[in-house]
C-alpha cells in the first residue's frame, strides 16, 4: 500500500481549528461525502462513531486512526488531518490527539484494510514523520510530506 493510493492532496487539511472528536467526525464524513458521490456523510459518520464506541482509536502519543466501513464505499480512502489545538480522544495513554490519519474502507472485509491499518499504526510510530507534520503549515505540504515517508 502506498499512500497516494488512498490518500488525496483534498484530503489533507492542516493545523485546523476542529474542537472535539465529534467535530472532527463530522467534518471528515462531509468532506468524504462531497468528494465522492456514492457515499453519503452520515453512513460515513455513524460508523465512525459505531467504531468509537467499541474503543478510541486513539493510538497514543498525539495520534488517532479513526476507522470503519462503509457500505456504500468501494475502494480505501484516507484523510490526513493535523489540529491546530490537540483535542481529548479518549486515546489509551489519556494524551490529546492532534494528528488523524482517517480511513473508510469497503465494507466487506479484506486482508488489504488490515494490511493498511498496520501499515498506518507504523507509519504514526515514527517520531520524526510526527514532529514534521505537527510543524507543517499547509495542505499541500502535509499531502507531500505523508507520501514521500
Amino acid at each position: 500500500m502506498q499512500l497516494e493510493d488512498i490518500l488525496s492532496p483534498e484530503r489533507c487539511h492542516c493545523q485546523v481549528n476542529w474542537s472535539s472528536k465529534r467535530r472532527i467526525l463530522t467534518n471528515i464524513s462531509e468532506i468524504v461525502g462531497d468528494q465522492f458521490s456514492s457515499i453519503e456523510p452520515e453512513p460515513i459518520y455513524d460508523s465512525l462513531m459505531a467504531r468509537e464506541q467499541l474503543g478510541s482509536t486513539g493510538l497514543g502519543k498525539g495520534i488517532a486512526i479513526p476507522h470503519c466501513r462503509v457500505a456504500s464505499c468501494t475502494r480505501i480512502i484516507g484523510s490526513l488531518i493535523t489540529l491546530a489545538e490537540p483535542v481529548d480522544y479518549d486515546a489509551i495513554d489519556g494524551r490529546p490527539v492532534d494528528i488523524l490519519f482517517v480511513l473508510i474502507v469497503p465494507e466487506q472485509k479484506s486482508d488489504n484494510h488490515i494490511r493498511t491499518l498496520a501499515k498506518l499504526a507504523e507509519l504514526f510510530n515514527d517520531n520524526d514523520l510526527c514532529f514534521t507534520l505537527r510543524q507543517t503549515r499547509s495542505n499541500e505540504d502535509l499531502y507531500n510530506i505523508a507520501i514521500t515517508y
